[in-house]
């Protein structure tokens, strides 16, 4: 099994390029599914999970060809309308074809995407929305089945903004018959980037990163090419990074207004960040001052970049509170960063951070995707070496993150272990 080893407090320096953003990428390759004729996307990370779609997506008659940064979605060879178990329960994301599948063919069976390490994540949202255009939906033997001659527009409130959800309906909506209107739908960059692709397509998608949605459905959506937008999430990480190895880095194509609320952040906590040609220049030159912070929705401190700041608190001159307010189980990081020598105390969905002087190599166990990268960068300022195991979670959403952390300076590798 592989894991990540890090020899410590080596500072970070030069130039690290931010990749492509996954959760801007999977809805996209859903997206293909809406129209016939072949589709090609731009700056795609090279991930298990594009990887994982690409071959739900020829189980859905659409042969797929990833050659990274660049996948192209072949035409379509049949109404293959069934998302089996086996690969929906290996991404949650999966349930992003139900949307377009539907619309497109009039019928969709997609197994339920089942739990999550970090909460239960329901799809309540997705079938209550699609039922509003005129679906009609069973939830039968683990699998939704969902029907529909013809989508028609109407108006959807969400009962609360859930991206997939927003964008599941979006898609939907874009082959409905007729407007529609979505309200309290999810603002994050990624469904906007949903928006300029489906209006590429041929529909009328008025609004997308905004609470309020309009979209005037199309009879027939056309094949698109498009560059996907770099990932918000990794460029804070690295961000993150730097605040606690020191250094300064260059942030290549690191989305600065779409991260608005992270640098806010990591600026109280004594950070120098400023825009330097399509990236940032990321430097810390002082001590580390403890910052609450409390995750939201968008535009609100994203809960997947709770982990890494809270990993940064961690050596913060004083008591710094994180409260997590999306997921009720997303502090589970929080026992690894614990043997690193981190002073954490947990209370229900707060943790209360006291920082120390530094922290202490240890051999780690990584629960979820964000709290791998946490202990990895935590890995980078402690004292003596750090073994991250199961990165197969990391491997889900950062891009050979040891590649381009080793190029910046630190002392840091993939090596293979026996045994589970």
């Amino acid at each position: 099994m592989d894991a990540i080893r890090v020899r410590g407090q080596r500072q970070l320096h030069g130039t690290i390029p931010v990749g492509g953003a996954k959760n801007a990428a999977l809805p996209i390759l859903c997206a293909t599914l809406l129209s016939d004729g072949t589709s090609h996307l731009k700056n795609v990370p090279g991930l298990r999970d594009i990887n994982t779609t690409a071959e739900l997506l020829g189980v859905l008659g659409r042969k797929t060809s990833v050659q990274i940064p660049e996948v192209t979605v072949g035409p379509s060879t049949g109404a293959f309308v069934e998302a089996p178990y086996e690969l929906v329960r290996q991404m949650r994301a999966s349930v992003l074809v139900l949307g377009p599948l539907l619309a497109r063919h009039g019928k969709a069976k997609v197994s339920l995407p089942g739990g999550c390490a970090i909460g239960a994540r329901p799809v309540d949202q997705h079938l209550k929305g699609l039922e509003a255009l005129g679906a009609t939906i069973r939830v039968e033997h683990g699998y939704i089945e969902a029907e529909a001659p013809r989508l028609r527009g109407a108006e959807i409130v969400f009962d609360l903004p859930t991206v997939t959800g927003t964008e599941n309906i979006m898609m939907a909506a874009a082959l409905a018959k007729g407007r529609s209107t979505l309200v309290n739908c999810a603002r994050e960059p990624e469904v906007e980037e949903l928006g300029r692709v489906l209006n590429k397509m041929g529909a009328k998608v008025d609004g997308a990163g905004t609470s309020v949605i309009h979209i005037t459905g199309a009879d027939e959506l056309a094949p698109f090419e498009h560059a996907v937008i770099a990932d918000r999430i990794e460029a804070g990480t690295f961000m993150a990074a730097v605040g606690l190895a020191g250094g300064s880095i260059l942030l290549e194509h690191a989305p600065i207004d779409d991260l608005e609320p992270v640098i806010v952040k990591l600026r109280k906590a004594g950070l120098t960040i400023e825009r330097e040609g399509d990236g940032a220049r990321v430097e810390r030159l002082g001590p580390l001052l403890p910052v609450d912070v409390t995750t939201a929705p968008h535009p609100g401190f994203p809960t997947d970049m709770q982990a890494q700041f809270m990993a940064l608190m961690t050596l913060a001159g004083g008591r710094s509170v994180l409260t997590e307010t999306i997921f009720e189980n997303r502090f589970m990081h929080v026992p690894e960063l614990s043997r690193m020598g981190a002073r954490i105390e947990t209370r229900h969905n707060t943790a209360l951070v006291e920082g120390v002087k530094g922290l202490s190599g240890a051999s780690v166990m990584a629960t979820d995707l964000r709290a791998s990268a946490s202990l990895v960068i935590a890995g980078l300022v402690a004292e003596g070496e750090t073994i991250v195991r199961r990165v197969y979670h990391l491997d889900r959403g950062y891009e050979s993150i040891e590649k381009k952390l080793g190029r910046a300076g630190a002392d840091i590798e993939r090596i293979s272990l026996e045994g589970p």
